[in-house]
């Protein structure tokens, strides 16, 4: 059953397989209210317009999707409690579970499969998911039939987690935009194990749990108070005093260490592999000296990652040397890692035709940031540069969205950037090297990375079915990259998941928090 795209999965004792990821012998026990946080505001509640893993923890509750999956990548069983993928790759037949209700007790159908998926196509930041879905065959209440114009070998990752939320047609079909919905917000009516109580702005979010829930006995818990505590210190002490039991997604390394030393706290980097985090030095490969690979390669070899993931990471970060996440079944670790070389960059620089000036410079660049984290990892950039003869001038963007603007329009030359995977390559990775992605205005392939044969793997790779032959793309496409250098990769971002020894059954699958946690506890 294993990344399986063929042929019949059926849902075998379905209560006993969403037990997967247990960390705990624990008899799992019913009730509590489970206290935890949102590390921004939410802008929205409904995944299937909006992305991101603050809209990903509340959405995943309040929403069930197809499938979902374990932590080796394997799909389980959720509001579809089998499916088939027909020999050619093209008709995906979701069964779905008989007895699913919204949480204003219309059934869930078919055709509410079929509104979901029309509506991620149109409004989801991510429409490349489902574009390969020409259409929905809804021949009974409890099947859906997606049919292809080509095969799509990652809608299996599409149809779970935060990405392929289940929502009600009689709500969101009323001639509203799904995308500004009143409902998004207020009074939801979502299809997952829990219903919202309350979304107050800036103070927090509040679910408890749906009783009518189609998974019997599910979920454990009474109620989940999410506080929105921005400040990671703050969330920090609140995670020291008991105040809250759980949090994912912190990064910040000296927050991660100081709390890995609290007696009553678990303290795990698990849990995100298909949120695929990297951390990376953007290069525009069409400004100046940057257009040469050369000069990249150079930059790659002046820049310490080892000092970036031991003395600004503190230790808490992962070793990435491609732009797919090391988690990922298709990660390619045989490349150059680029480890530190001075000689090597001087050479490169060198044989590229930028000799040193009498003040021992080259020439210079400009290097950005959108956000006070990665200020480190600028300022550790713009001293490493020099020590080959690249003067670096640091451009502190006003705010983020004044940031991202610059490296929308491509009007940057160097700057420290924090992309997702979103599971599959295709969701999350090709965005990045598709020539075709080179517009400004759009935040995808910022570099202006342009490369005909990159374009070429990966189109085949989408299509794909066979999972070796798509690794065996994904490789020679990580090599191809890995020497023309458009990103300089260094580290996975930080996340940890911290909770207490209360907690049974922490959501550290694959998808962290952007997973249903129906199966969470409170011993």
């Amino acid at each position: 059953m294993k990344h399986a795209l063929k042929g019949l999965v059926t849902a075998t004792a379905l209560a006993a397989v969403m037990a997967t990821g247990a960390v705990s012998a624990d008899e799992p026990k019913r009730g509590g209210t489970l206290l935890t946080t949102l590390q921004q505001n939410p802008r929205n509640l409904n995944p299937a317009v909006q992305s991101g893993t603050v809209t990903g923890f509340p959405g995943a509750q309040l929403f069930a999707s197809p499938l979902r999956y374990d932590d080796d990548w394997t799909p389980q069983p959720y509001l579809a409690e089998s499916w088939s993928v027909s020999d050619d790759g093209l008709t995906v037949t979701l069964n779905l579970v008989k007895n699913a209700k919204f949480h204003d007790g219309h059934p869930i159908t078919s055709s509410d499969v079929a509104f979901s998926v029309k509506v991620i196509q149109e409004k989801h930041p991510f429409k490349a998911m489902f574009a390969p879905v020409a259409s929905v065959d809804t021949p009974d209440d409890h099947t859906a039939i997606l049919n292809l114009d080509r095969p799509h070998p990652a809608l299996m990752l599409a149809m779970s987690g935060q990405l392929m939320s289940i929502i009600p047609e009689h709500i969101y079909g009323d001639g509203q935009d799904p995308k500004s919905h009143p409902r998004n917000n207020a009074d939801v009516v979502g299809s997952g194990p829990f219903k919202l109580v309350e979304f107050k702005n800036g103070e927090h979010v509040i679910l408890e749990r749906f009783d009518d829930f189609f998974i019997e006995g599910r979920p454990y818990l009474d109620k989940i108070v999410m506080r929105i505590i921005t400040d990671p210190a703050a969330r920090a002490i609140a995670l020291e005093n008991g105040e809250l039991h759980f949090s994912g997604f912190e990064s910040l390394p000296r927050i991660i260490n100081r709390l890995k030393k609290v007696d009553g706290l678990n303290v795990t980097a698990d849990g995100y592999g298909a949120i695929g985090p990297l951390d990376w030095l953007a290069i525009n490969t069409t400004k100046g000296p940057l257009a040469d690979k050369r000069v990249r390669q150079a930059i790659a070899y002046a820049v310490d990652r080892n000092f970036i993931q031991k003395a600004l990471m503190q230790g808490t970060a992962s070793d990435a040397l491609t732009g797919i996440h090391p988690d990922s079944p298709f990660y390619e670790a045989d490349v150059n890692p680029y480890d530190l070389d001075l000689d090597k960059a001087n050479a490169l620089l060198d044989e590229a035709g930028f000799a040193k000036g009498s003040d021992g410079m080259r020439f210079g660049l400009t290097i950005d940031f959108g956000w006070p984290d990665v200020k480190p990892q600028v300022e550790y950039t713009k001293a490493a540069l020099k020590k080959v003869g690249i003067d670096v001038t640091v451009r502190a963007s006003a705010d983020f969205p004044a940031w991202a603007k610059r490296m929308g329009t491509m009007d940057f030359e160097l700057s420290w950037d924090t992309v997702f995977n979103w599971g599959d390559p295709v969701i999350g990775v090709h965005r990045t090297y598709l020539s075709s992605n080179i517009a400004k205005g759009v935040w995808s392939n910022t570099q202006g990375y342009s490369n005909t044969s990159v374009d070429e793997i990966l189109a085949a790779a989408a299509v794909e079915t066979d999972s070796d032959k798509r690794k065996a793309l994904y490789s020679q496409f990580q090599k191809i990259v890995n020497d023309e250098v458009p990103l300089y990769f260094t580290n996975t971002l930080p996340y940890h998941t911290v909770y207490s020894d209360k907690v049974g059954n922490p959501p550290i699958g694959i998808w962290g928090t952007s997973t249903p946690i129906d199966n969470m506890y409170l011993k």
